[in-house]
């Protein structure tokens, strides 16, 4: 028996250890932070609009030069509990001022906090993994031109065993993938090629569009069989629309009307945008029409989810 209890406590070390190891928070190597240099700015404000950061970073209703503004303060309520969206403003004592390239980019690519904390994944770096460094990089410029917004954010409201955010680094080695989520089509593919990489680009990475529209499963992580297809919102209100080429519905949008409708807030039946797709337009609609033709291209062309499947 005394053996047995010994084994048991052994195994348990070990599995306790082994836990910890797997679940550590992340970070890019020496080599991959080499590759990333401060950017443009004037290119870094494309991939603000392009990323969303606004959306939820800035005031309720903020307009104008107000958008930029990104003391946070969002209440994200999810099945989780509540996440609040924090200050990332150039504040250097509330917000991410006193962060270096390196802070930035470990954030935006492996969900790792400064101080070696992991991230929820209310922070879409799931999508954001998918950027390139050349992006990266600008985005930071761009983001050090900001304001400054002074007040830290209420800490997320989230019960056990949610709270213990140690546990995501395990969460992560299960859900956090930088590759693309879409094969590209087959050569024989009646597609413009370089077009429907950048829309890829853009609606797996900096949009990431798939937080919304892809349902999740038990863990909270996509279901990627499910790309796109659909998803409960995360208030539990509703419905967030499917986006793939299914039958009726969206599917039956030409990629024209999908690039309109990004532009100017307006669907082939002349209805309006609507509810939390009103900031995600309105922050496609700052994007070059290229860009936004490549969404509708990449669109057009991805696996159609069956309504059955959602």
């Amino acid at each position: 028996m005394k053996k047995a209890v010994i084994v048991l406590v052994v195994l348990a070390v070990v599995a306790a250890g082994a836990g910890w190891f797997l679940s550590a928070p992340t970070k890019l190597s020496e080599a991959q932070l080499a590759a990333i240099a401060e950017g443009d700015a004037s290119q870094g404000e494309l991939v603000f609009w392009a990323g969303g950061c606004t959306s939820c970073h800035a005031a309720k209703d903020a307009a104008g030069d107000d958008k930029l503004k990104l003391g946070g303060g969002l209440r994200l309520e999810t099945p989780f509990g509540v996440f609040v969206a924090p200050n990332i403003s150039s504040s250097t004592a509330d917000g991410i001022g006193a962060w270096s390239l390196a802070d930035f980019a470990n954030a935006m690519t492996h969900g790792t906090s400064p101080d070696g904390r992991n991230y929820y994944p209310a922070f879409p770096y799931t999508s954001y993994a998918r950027m390139s460094g050349e992006d990266i990089g600008n985005l930071f410029a761009f983001m050090k031109t900001l304001p400054s917004v002074n007040g830290k954010t209420p800490p997320h409201e989230l019960g056990f065993p949610f709270n213990i955010r140690r546990g995501l680094g395990l969460w992560k080695r299960l859900f956090l993938d930088p590759s693309p989520v879409i094969a590209a089509p087959s050569s024989g593919n009646e597609v413009d090629a370089a077009l429907w990489d950048r829309g890829r680009y853009l609606v797996e990475g900096p949009g990431h569009c798939g937080e919304c529209h892809t349902a999740r499963n038990f863990a909270g992580g996509l279901d990627l069989a499910k790309w796109l297809g659909g998803a409960p919102a995360p208030t539990g209100e509703g419905r967030i629309p499917d986006i793939t080429p299914v039958d009726g519905g969206f599917g039956s949008w030409s990629a024209s009307d999908i690039a309109y409708y990004l532009e100017s807030g307006f669907t082939p039946e002349y209805d309006s945008v609507g509810g939390e797709m009103v900031h995600v337009q309105e922050n496609m609609a700052k994007l070059p029409a290229s860009d936004r033709e490549a969404i509708a291209a990449y669109l057009k062309a991805i696996p159609p989810v069956a309504p059955t499947a959602n």
